[in-house]
């Protein structure tokens, strides 16, 4: 027997459920027919399956429920998806401010309710149901789900309609010119559209499964499963989404790329819509540009009144040279290149951008957008560009030696260039400058700074919980022991305001490198990032992690974000 039949048996006979002559029947079942001794016992009809759970109920002093016609509250299904309900085997039953409540078949099975914290980002109450009415309740609940979806959809409020549609085909929606049988999956569209922006995601993923159809959205960086219509609208819903993006509607054996411009609630929204096929039908993104939740100044990216001063002085003081942002993909360093540009924009200043693609449209920005196809590359449109006379150049990413040597020759003549490189660090961007083939002296010549980032999820200002730090905690955030018991840190608790999940917005945690005489002559010996490193930290350069560990201690993110956004970062 196992530990548990072991634990188990020991609590119905401590009970006495059972006597040891049926204990001995039981385990000569087992030996015969397999399985575990509690289910011979039940088998046999010694012992009731209820009876079983109720006393280990007690023993782990949790409350059993009963699923036969106790109605569960929607907004508990809607918690948990369909898919992670039938392979974990738990069945939602009350949803809170203080986290969701499910019903699991098994009391040893506290992994699984470890486990639905982890995936549902969210406190997780267990409570014991029978595993037979776990299993008629996720037959009955999520068979209605794809119906009920529906209906919930499509009763959104008329706020989530309030928008106009134009593509790049020139679509532009008008109710009376639309057929009636259309009319319900233009609406779907709409609501899927309006509530991801009224959630703050920044993406929409359509994705067609074997057995349904899901809807995803990230929010604050993290995907998020909603409700999503039934499997049947599957190609009637991606075939609406396509002809508002301008893509071939008849073509579904190959990827397509297409726009949708979106006016809602006096904001203009741009969608930049993917679309792949995949096994079980094409798979869509639609990355929502928010025109207006860009114009965002430097104080709105997260810099400490330190960093913000430096970073600044940078931008504003530098007449020529290279600036370079650098991170992963999706760490905001778009977003940085753009505050740099609003805060620079002025009329005796031209500023010229070559972007693959232009996401935004700036006001007062020249925008060069990169087409490949037609030979319009980034260095190709740089040597034109230079032709325009510009005081500030932003070249959307550096990623070849022709984009670069172009970069660092109108460095050199007296332009300003921002752009942006992935590295996981600052001081690498010049390994990687090197390593893509500009000579040393060059490299030294041009760059001024690079700056390294990530984003980390803020804690939701409503819902933050303080706490006194654990050892481990203290020891990380390198606190004093004195300090220590007057100091506090803030843990995510979740409410309605964000989502249950206890993180609302994004900010920005930051490493800033500047190329010093010192550093300027290491670069031109072509020493290592580790060696340009180290000098910098001397020189009191903050490391990403220690950023961040500064912005933990003042209560705007958790311990837990920064050590997964600062991973591979190297103190």
């Amino acid at each position: 027997m196992t530990s548990n039949d072991d634990f188990a048996l020991e609590v119905i006979e401590g009970k006495k459920l059972v006597t040891p002559e049926q204990v001995a029947s039981a385990l000569g079942w087992k030996a015969e027919k397999g399985g575990s001794v509690l289910d011979a016992l039940v088998e046999q009809e010694f012992v009731s399956r209820a009876a079983v759970l109720k006393a280990l109920a007690e023993q782990f002093d949790m409350e059993l429920v009963s699923l036969v016609g106790q109605k569960v509250p929607p907004d508990a299904v809607a918690a948990v998806s369909s898919e992670i309900a039938r392979r974990y085997k738990v069945m939602p039953v009350a949803r809170s401010e203080s986290g969701l409540t499910v019903a699991i078949g098994d009391p040893f099975d506290m992994e699984t309710l470890d486990t639905l914290r982890h995936v549902l980002k969210c406190e997780i109450h267990g409570v014991i149901a029978p595993p037979d009415e776990i299993r008629g309740a996720l037959e009955h609940y999520y068979a209605l789900e794809t119906e009920t979806a529906l209906e919930n959809i499509l009763a959104a409020s008329d706020e989530s309609l309030d928008m106009t549609v134009k593509s790049t085909a020139e679509i532009v929606e008008d109710a009376e010119d639309t057929d009636e049988t259309d009319a319900p999956i233009i609406r779907l569209v709409q609501v899927i559209i309006g509530t991801a922006h009224d959630r703050r995601a920044s993406d929409i993923h359509l994705e067609p499964l074997e057995r349904r159809f899901r809807v995803r959205y990230r929010i604050d960086g993290v995907l998020q499963e909603v409700e999503s219509p039934p499997k049947r609208l599957q190609s009637a819903i991606l075939s609406r989404v396509k002809l508002m993006a301008g893509m071939k509607l008849s073509e579904k054996r190959v990827p397509q790329d297409g726009r949708i411009e979106v006016k809602r609630k006096g904001r203009q929204l741009d969608l930049r819509v993917s679309s792949i096929p995949s096994t079980h039908g094409e798979s869509i993104v639609m990355r929502i540009l928010d025109k207006q939740s860009l114009m965002l100044g430097l104080p709105e990216l997260g810099f400490f009144s330190d960093d913000q001063i430096e970073f600044e002085r940078l931008v504003q003081g530098t007449s020529d040279g290279i600036l370079l942002v650098t991170g992963p993909t999706g760490s905001g360093k778009t977003t940085t290149l753009y505050a740099c540009l609003n805060h620079i924009n002025r009329p005796d200043r031209k500023i010229i951008t070559v972007e693959e693609p232009v996401e935004y449209q700036l006001s007062g920005i020249n925008q060069v957008g990169v087409r490949e196809d037609i030979g319009l590359t980034f260095a190709a449109a740089l040597r034109s560009i230079l032709r325009q006379a510009p005081n500030v150049i932003m070249i959307g990413e550096i990623r070849d030696l022709e984009t670069a040597e172009v970069a660092t020759e109108a460095a050199l003549t007296g332009h300003l260039v921002f752009s942006t490189l992935h590295t996981n660090d600052a001081p690498s961007a010049i390994t990687r400058l090197l390593d893509i083939g500009i000579k040393p002296f060059l490299v030294a010549s041009s760059v001024k700074a690079a700056m390294a980032q990530r984003l980390v999820r803020s804690l939701c200002p409503k819902c933050k919980e303080e706490h006194p730090p654990t050892e481990s905690e203290i020891r990380i955030l390198g606190i004093k022991p004195h300090e220590a018991a007057g100091s506090h840190l803030y843990k995510a608790r979740g409410c309605n305001q964000c989502a249950i999940t206890g993180f609302k917005g994004r900010k920005g945690i930051f490493e800033i490198f500047k190329l010093t005489e010192e550093i300027q002559k290491m670069v031109f010996e072509k020493l290592p990032a580790s060696e340009l490193r180290a000098c910098a930290r001397r020189m009191g350069m903050r490391s990403l992690r220690e950023d961040g560990l500064r912005k933990v201690v003042a209560g705007i993110t958790t311990l837990e974000e920064v050590l997964r956004a600062t991973m591979g970062d190297i103190d």
